[in-house]
């Protein structure tokens, strides 16, 4: 048995004898360590999708169909000393692997490493959520991470393989700023970026396109952050245009609120296309879900629909959608495999339904 097994072994047995349970509500990312809207002792035996990588930890499965196949651009997660806090310092991730399968349930290939933070010349540290993109005959693996000054930027690497090896470039992207970067692809072949994550991810703290520490979230009766968009240029290596706000509103036409944070945006952006209709999905943070919206233009506004992914394991939740074949499929994670630890996830995949009224199907990761 290798030490990772033997690790993994001992943090269930662990839990198996612990009863631990950890409300989902508290706003304090410190205080959620463990789980969110699960009891830590059954730690996800009812789970109703497996790990789809044991031997390392992952997260933030950003999924695409390359030449037939999957492909998986997750972050990596690492042990570390670094105390859990809202900042997310103890995210410390320092490369990229790239996973696929070209069957569902079938073997999951890890390619290695994709990139390493050592190789990307502007960067300092935590490489977290990425995703990747093909035109122009090449594949682009776009990733946020904290430059010299402890600033989140976005920057993109380049590989004539969607499993990578990736040349970073050498600045990060112009204009960009925060994590969660999510390429889009519409089907006149235009490509958008939609990034932003509050709270660690500093998007609170950038206001026309300046920093400032002192910047914090609108108060709770005030329209809620706004996630960002920008179309890429031609080259795919930049914005060819300045970055918008994504408009997220009620029924009514009003927007969501910061205070509504069952609803608000978090983090964790991304769109799909069903039906000549735009799904923008994201995370709601410290409330755990993956909540969408509808629109009918890439730019939005977006209108809130609902909740695709209930809470999970673990304090994130970060997801992705793709089609493959015929069918819909949701990427996402847990802490199940080190035995509900916040910073260390596994990635995992289950089948995503569009109902007939264009609404999706609500999923619980356990049963």
């Amino acid at each position: 048995m290798s030490l990772f097994q033997n690790i993994k072994a001992f943090l269930f047995f662990v839990v198996a004898v612990s009863v631990v349970t950890i409300s989902c509500q508290n706003n304090s990312e410190e205080e959620q360590e463990g789980t969110s809207g699960e009891s830590q002792d059954t730690l996800g035996q009812n789970s109703i999708s497996e790990p789809l990588i044991t031997d390392m930890y992952t997260a933030d499965p950003s999924a695409h169909v390359f030449n037939g196949r999957i492909y998986i651009y997750p972050s990596h997660d690492v042990e570390t000393d670094i105390k859990s806090n809202d900042a997310g310092d103890h995210f410390a991730m320092k490369d990229y692997h790239v996973f696929s399968m070209d069957s569902i349930g079938g073997k999951v290939t890890n390619h290695g490493v994709a990139l390493d933070l050592k190789n990307i010349p502007w960067a300092s540290r935590q490489l977290w959520a990425p995703d990747a993109a093909f035109a122009n005959g090449k594949y682009y693996l776009y990733f946020p991470a904290k430059d010299k000054e402890g600033v989140f930027k976005i920057g993109v690497a380049t590989s004539t393989r969607p499993a990578g090896p990736f040349k970073a470039q050498p600045k990060p992207i112009e204009n960009s700023f925060s994590i969660d970067p999510a390429v889009f692809q519409d089907t006149d072949s235009s490509y958008y970026m939609y990034f932003g994550g509050i709270w660690g991810g500093q998007l609170q703290r950038w206001v026309d396109n300046t920093y400032d520490t002192t910047r914090t979230e609108p108060v709770k009766d005030q329209p809620a952050l706004a996630p960002k968009v920008a179309r890429l240029s031609k080259d795919m290596l930049g914005f060819a245009e300045p970055v918008r706000d994504v408009q997220i509103l009620h029924s009514n036409g009003l927007p969501i609120l910061s205070g509504e944070n069952d609803r608000r945006f978090f983090e964790a952006a991304w769109v799909h296309k069903y039906n000549g209709k735009y799904y923008f999905s994201y995370s709601t943070g410290d409330t755990h879900f993956i909540a969408y919206a509808v629109g009918d233009s890439p730019y939005g506004p977006f209108t809130y629909q609902g909740v695709i992914l209930n809470p999970v394991i673990g304090w994130t939740n970060h997801h992705s959608i793709v089609e493959f074949k015929g069918k819909w499929y949701l990427f996402y994670h847990d802490s199940v495999l080190s035995g509900g630890q916040t910073h260390l996830r596994n990635i995992k995949m289950t089948e995503l339904k569009h109902l007939p009224d264009g609404t999706i199907e609500t999923i619980s990761a356990y049963r």
